[in-house]
């Protein structure tokens, strides 16, 4: 019994420890996606998009305007189990709309 327990025990932990860096990963993506939006929103007023993305430790990667839309991708790497994972968001607004 004893063995059998020895064997589970990390196996068990791994699973978890995978389930909770999934979690942390779909939080951290969600993060990232609000502040694509708010950068979003100010780089349609004619502000800087860096403050949101720089709060949640990202990067503005691309920054479009076609006709009357202002779209933003922020980038960022998020570790989980010690390997990095990059995320990526893109949001879009009206430009010349005030929020």
């Amino acid at each position: 019994m004893t063995a059998e327990f020895a064997v589970a025990v990390p196996a068990v932990l791994l699973v978890l420890a995978v389930c909770l860096g999934g979690l942390r990963l779909g939080t951290e993506r969600l993060r990232l996606f609000d502040a694509a939006v708010l950068s979003a929103r100010l780089a349609a007023v004619g502000e800087s998009p860096e403050p949101p993305a720089a709060a949640v430790g990202a990067t503005v990667a691309e920054r479009s305007r076609s006709r009357e839309t202002v779209c933003v991708v922020l980038r960022r790497e998020v570790a989980v189990l010690a390997v990095p994972i990059p995320i990526a968001a893109t949001a879009c607004a009206l430009a010349g709309i005030s929020p």
